[in-house]
């Protein structure tokens, strides 16, 4: 019996009930704090470990390695879920790309895509801009926006956030689809601002900003060339044909043109959401 009960007395039996009872609710709130915070710490590790299970399960197509996209490794697909930081093979094909001068030759093709020397690239389309205040700017580049549309719902993380590389960055939602959104780096947001496709995240990285893993430079292009190829072959042949311009440029909003599964099977291979 509790203390603003009519019938509790402080009495021996009363006080040791008290006691008893708020023992437990102690040891209860005391459990669920800490698994809310074994929880919150827990969320990048598990993030990470989704993603490699939604990773093995794109198409070969769709996991190609970078340096397959640029000719200095035919054939090779990314087995390491796109994480060249820890990838025992890409510190070899980075010499070598040094030792030949640098970036892969342009292909020569050109594209009305922006792909600003400023900003390095994620698989998943998004861009990383570092800035003078130690901090990086994050947001969708310029296929990502044009395959997102005009949002219905755009879900940013609260200031604070920790975000994973390949974790969630946000979620969209587009014309009944929705979309996960890659993060591009490690690190925990300081704002979020933007409407729609537009957003951007201000992210503070942990420790040094490690890069290993963005694209940059002349590679960026072998890279878009790749994606057109390969979301025309996703979208059957009349599909890719409405959702591509003359001279083989997307329409400002593939989602006009498409139906509603074309949109949602081409979003699912533009923002690696197997």
């Amino acid at each position: 019996m509790l203390p603003w009960a009519p019938e509790f007395r402080w009495d021996a039996g009363h006080i040791a009930f008290l006691g008893a009872f708020y023992a437990v609710v102690g040891v209860v709130v005391t459990t669920l704090l800490l698994a809310a915070s074994r929880a919150r710490r827990d969320a990048p590790r598990v993030e990470a470990i989704a993603w490699r299970g939604d990773f093995e399960e794109l198409p070969r197509a769709a996991r190609a390695c970078r340096h397959q996209l640029t000719g200095e490794a035919p054939g090779r697909v990314c087995d390491n879920a796109f994480d060249c930081r820890s990838c025992a093979a890409h510190p070899s094909f980075a010499a070598l790309r040094a030792a030949a001068d640098g970036a892969p030759a342009d292909s020569g093709e050109h594209s009305s895509f922006q792909w600003p020397r400023d900003r390095l690239f994620h698989r998943g389309h998004t861009y990383v801009r570092p800035e003078q205040d130690g901090t990086v700017t994050v947001g969708l580049d310029d296929i990502g926006r044009r395959w997102a549309g005009r949002p219905e719902r755009v879900e940013l993380p609260p200031a604070g956030a920790r975000l994973s590389v390949n974790g969630t960055a946000c979620r969209l939602a587009t014309r009944g689809n929705e979309i996960r959104v890659l993060s591009p780096v490690d690190g925990h947001v300081v704002e979020a601002h933007g409407e729609g496709a537009g957003f951007t995240l201000r992210i503070r990285p942990d420790g040094v900003l490690d890069v290993r893993h963005l694209l940059s430079g002349d590679e960026v292009r072998a890279w878009t060339l790749r994606e057109m190829e390969r979301l025309g072959r996703v979208l059957r042949s009349d599909a890719a044909g409405v959702a591509l311009a003359d001279g083989g440029e997307l329409v400002p909003d593939p989602g006009d043109v498409l139906t509603h599964a074309e949109y949602d099977a081409a979003l699912a291979e533009v923002f690696l959401d197997a």
